[in-house]
């Protein structure tokens, strides 16, 4: 008898073992992981991957901003993404200092969350999206956006 409570001890813990890692996702692809409902970063990173198509290489993101006092403290790498802060004081050309995206906080419902995001290319050019974001078994994913204002 306790020979045998050694080897169901052995069998469990091979039963627990992790998963091996599938395949890696094709070059350039960045994958959320799915079960993060309510990670806003992740629900960001969605918004700004699937609408606002940016990445690092080819169509770099402006300079990234938040509403109120809503400031996430995301790990922008962790998704793909490199953003620099939004300074409105910042010197140099006036009109670059109006360009960004902003977003605020993501709204979490049983379908998943809506947030509202805007952009800005310059002094009156821009446009606001609200989002509907799903969670699902390829992670965050933006359904439609439909516009909310126009500049």
């Amino acid at each position: 008898m306790r020979a045998v409570a050694p080897l169901a001890a052995l069998v469990l813990a091979g039963c627990a073992a992790p998963a091996p890692p599938g395949p890696p996702a094709p070059h350039g692809t960045v994958v959320i992981p799915a079960g993060e409902l309510g990670d806003d970063c992740a629900v960001i990173a969605a918004v700004t991957r699937d609408h606002y198509r940016f990445n690092t290489t080819d169509n770099l993101p402006p300079p990234i901003r938040f509403e109120g006092d809503y400031a996430p403290a995301c790990d922008w790498s962790r998704h793909g993404l490199a953003f620099e802060p939004h300074d409105p004081a910042r010197s140099g050309d006036p009109r670059e200092r109006m360009r960004w995206v902003s977003f605020s906080r993501p709204s979490y419902d049983g379908r998943g969350a809506v947030i509202e995001t805007g952009i800005m290319h310059g002094p009156l050019a821009g446009m606001g999206y609200e989002c509907r974001v799903y969670s699902g078994f390829n992670g965050w994913t933006v359904g439609e956006c439909r516009n909310t204002w126009v500049s």
